[in-house]
Parts: structure tokens; C-alpha cells; sequence
């Protein structure tokens, strides 16, 4: 049987729209895919020690999109905080509107990811309980107060702003 005009377009796990074509989410597998390919993304940014799965590379590849791998860890392992030099060179990405739209991954898009949009939020002056309330909705059960305490302490003044920075900054 033969696929029918309605397609599913099922979000991966923990999905969220960060700002205007700027979203977060874990690893999508090949029944995201569909939706992933809707958004139209430029870039991925992946804050995963590991390299994503065959499947996201092929993905990635069928659908031109930029895969910018920044979690590769020389020491330590997958749970250890994030570390300042990754978030700034997110930032790079992030901040570049010539990159958009673009998703910011990691395994399950918990804490890696929640931790860059958490600074995100802190450059935008957020206020920290609604920073730490949408970090916590993404973490669930799971909140590492190591991620909380570097996004409260992160000192926003290292972040590089492009001349011409998205709307949304």
C-alpha cells in the first residue's frame, strides 16, 4: 500500500522553539524526520560528546544542512558540565543569522542543549526563576544543579555580538 497525501510530522524528543527560526530538541530518529526536514534548517548545532547516529548523518547530508559537532570531550565524560569555550563558540553559530534556521541538539536535549539556551536566555536578560523554569521543563526529573549554578554564573560579557545580531537578541 502506497503512502497517503497526510503525512505525520512528529517532533523529536524534547522539541521546543527557542526564538524565530531557532529551535532545540534531542536526536531526532528517522520518524522525525519528515517534521525535521519542514523546519528548513541551515545548521545544526550538536553539543553531544558523541557523533550523532548514521541515520541523523545521512539526514544531515540528504538535506544540506551544516552539522557543527561541539561536545567532543578531550577528558571526562558525557555528564560532565559543558564547558564556557563550547557555549561561546555555540554563541558564534547561534548568533550568525546567516545560519538560520538552525536547531540546537545533544542526546536527548536536556542538558547540554538546555544549558546554551539557559545563557541564551541570560544574554536576552531573562530574569533567573524564568530561566531556571524553562531549563527544568526540558530537564523534568532530571535537573542538574551544575548547569544551573554555570547558567547563573555565566558572565554574558565574553560573548562576541555580530554587527548585524537576530531580531530576537
Amino acid at each position: 500500500m502506497g503512502r497517503t497525501a497526510y503525512q505525520h510530522y512528529i517532533p523529536p524528543v524534547n522539541f521546543g522553539y527557542v526564538e524565530n527560526e531557532l529551535y532545540r530538541c534531542g536526536q531526532p530518529n528517522e520518524l522525525n524526520f519528515p517534521f525535521m526536514e519542514k523546519l528548513g534548517l541551515r545548521c545544526i548545532v550538536w553539543l553531544a560528546p558523541e557523533e550523532p547516529n548514521q541515520n541523523v548523518m545521512n539526514f544531515v547530508d540528504d538535506q544540506d544542512i551544516q552539522l557543527h559537532h561541539l561536545g567532543v570531550l578531550e577528558t571526562g565524560n558525557a555528564s560532565d558540565p559543558i564547558t564556557e569555550d563550547t557555549i561561546l563558540e555555540a554563541f558564534n553559530l547561534i548568533l550568525d543569522k546567516t545560519n538560520h534556521p538552525m536547531a540546537i541538539m545533544c542526546n536527548i536535549g536536556r542538558h547540554r542543549t538546555g544549558t546554551v539556551v539557559g545563557c541564551l536566555r541570560k544574554l536576552q536578560r531573562w530574569n533567573l526563576a524564568s530561566i531556571f523554569e524553562e531549563y527544568r521543563r526540558f530537564a523534568g526529573p532530571k535537573v542538574r544543579m551544575l548547569n544551573e549554578q554555570f547558567i547563573e554564573l555565566f558572565d554574558t560579557d565574553l560573548v562576541r555580538i555580530p554587527v548585524d545580531p537576530p531580531d530576537w537578541l
